[in-house]
């Protein structure tokens, strides 16, 4: 089904895709207008491919980094100085941050193109199309990209400019984060009836009535975080319409896998909003690329996975996040993983790398360091600094040799893609899931909101349970377990900053990390947009440099 981009084709569209880093508008750089362009069905559809090629170009990269690797859910340490990239990753991990941080500069950049790019589309179709349903339908699916970008910008910096207009490149300061929380729902529920009620090929990638309605969920969900107001019973209320509508379940657990393979789409029973991806889709000017397999396969297992490169291998999970899947072996989600002894694909014949004892261990001390040595891959889950002073392990080094390399178990939910002929993959990323629908409701009753439909926390949680593990159902639910079933169900999604947010947990101590400073919830304004509009004012606790 990736041939949904060939309505988002980007080559007959002549419009200037320059984008403003601040002032979240995109001005119009060459001669067309609605009286030469767009004049008709295909060309209004073109008209709005910017703005979806703008999204998929940094969601699994600066959205990924910023909402993963700041969590215990993954971790980027360098080894033997690759990929340290002037320490944006390990930052990440020690929450010691700054705003010229390259990741959170590029989740800026992104969400302000969308928004920009966003705006630029609704001026042009509002002039050129024809009113009725199908201009509605058109203007209300990009207002709602555009809420998804603001709401991405107010969970990750808080305050933030608003801007809607296009051609408005005024300085503008910080609304504040109630107010864009307001901006967003506004939005949506005006949306909402416009949008269609269509699930399936012909919305797939666009968002639908359930889109908005699920992003109104996650909001209300939040909403002590954001405003300081719960907001359980809307959260329910908006989950209740995605139910009642029918058109999503469960995947069982034969499919629970498929969902992430290259091979997904639109047959996917749990999608509600997936970012579709496809190498052969290039785009001048955007990333778009999705290249989970080369951050999370060993470089060993090319020739398991049939790779057409060498994976680079820097990412793992750390031990308190995968705790999460040590206590059930019937549960489907723990394939998801890369762990302990390692062989290729019949599972049988070992995976081994033949290197010297000095090339396995740096830090062997015997006379023959440089003889042959061959050894079975076998991934650890402790990752541990070896030799290194108490004043260098803030640069997270963990050395060039196979032990280092091996270090921490890997996530492959993406399952690596061997049809591409590049590092960049088919599998389609998913936003928001039918599972995370009926979690998110159990979750906020749990919190004290009034239950419907006959839902039960329990039953509720349940239902995906018997769809994920063949042991027991669960007898009772808690928030504690409730979160730690949400880090199973969501691993590698984007959700876990957010939930553990939520779950007071972000403040923590995992791996090497010892901050706990609440502040952090947020990150900085970048030094890149405070430059481009002065009357922008850091986020607190960055002011000084911390």
């Amino acid at each position: 089904m990736k041939k949904i981009f060939k309505y988002f084709s980007l080559s007959i569209l002549g419009i200037g895709l320059l984008w403003s880093c601040d002032n979240l508008d995109v001005p119009i750089t060459t001669q067309l207008t609605p009286d030469v362009f767009p004049q008709n069905s295909t060309q209004y559809i073109q008209t709005t491919g910017p703005v979806y090629a703008a999204f998929r170009g940094e969601y699994s990269f600066a959205w990924w980094w910023s909402q993963s690797i700041s969590t215990d859910e993954a971790v980027m340490p360098a080894r033997g100085g690759n990929w340290f990239d002037g320490r944006n990753y390990i930052a990440m991990h020690f929450h010691d941050w700054t705003a010229d941080n390259g990741i959170i500069g590029s989740l800026w950049d992104w969400t302000s193109k969308v928004i920009g790019l966003s705006n630029q589309a609704i001026s042009i179709l509002n002039k050129a199309m024809p009113e009725g349903a199908d201009k509605n339908t058109t203007i209300s699916e990009l207002k709602t990209m555009r809420a998804i970008a603001y709401f991405m910008m107010m969970d990750s910096y808080g305050d933030v400019p608003l801007y809607t207009e296009y051609g408005d490149f005024s300085s503008r300061p910080k609304s504040t984060r109630k107010e864009v929380f307001e901006f967003v729902e506004k939005e949506l529920k005006e949306a909402i009836p416009n949008l269609s009620a269509v699930s399936g090929v012909s919305t797939y990638g666009r968002p639908n009535k359930y889109t908005a309605y699920a992003l109104l969920a996650k909001m209300y969900l939040n909403a002590e975080v954001y405003t300081g107001t719960q907001r359980n019973n809307d959260c329910i209320a908006a989950c209740d319409e995605v139910i009642k509508s029918g058109l999503y379940a469960i995947e069982g657990r034969s499919t629970y896998l498929q969902m992430f393979y290259p091979t997904n789409g639109p047959q996917m029973k749990e999608f509600i909003f997936a970012v579709p991806y496809d190498p052969s889709a290039s785009t001048v000017g955007f990333n778009g690329n999705m290249y989970h397999a080369r951050y999370d396969v060993p470089r060993s297992l090319r020739a398991r996975f049939g790779l057409p490169f060498t994976p680079s291998a820097p990412r793992s999970t750390l031990p308190e996040f995968y705790a999460n899947f040590e206590n059930d072996v019937n549960d489907i989600r723990n394939k998801q993983w890369l762990t302990g002894k390692q062989y290729l694909a019949d599972g049988v014949t070992p995976v081994t790398v033949t290197t010297t004892k000095k090339g396995y261990d740096a830090y062997y001390t015997g006379s023959d360091g440089g003889a042959t040595y061959t050894y079975q891959v076998e991934l650890s889950k402790q990752i541990t600094y070896r030799g290194l002073p108490a004043n260098l392990v803030g640069l997270f080094d963990l050395g060039d040799d196979e032990i280092a390399w091996n270090m921490g178990y890997r996530n492959i939910k993406f399952y690596p893609d061997a049809t591409s002929t590049s590092r960049n993959q088919n599998n389609d990323v998913p936003f928001l899931r039918y599972s995370d629908i009926l979690l998110m409701k159990a979750e906020a009753i749990l919190r004290g909101g009034t239950a419907t439909l006959g839902d039960t926390p329990i039953s509720l949680v349940n239902t995906i349970r018997n769809n994920r593990t063949t042991s027991t159902p669960w007898t009772s639910v808690t928030l504690q377990t409730l979160y730690e079933e949400r880090c199973r169900e969501f691993a590698h999604e984007t959700w876990h900053r957010n939930d553990m947010i939520r779950f007071g947990k972000f403040e923590g101590a995992w791996g090497f990390k010892t901050d706990s400073n609440v502040k952090h919830r947020l990150f900085p304004i970048p030094t890149g947009a405070l430059t481009l509009n002065p009357a922008l004012v850091q986020n607190p606790n960055y002011a000084t440099g911390n």
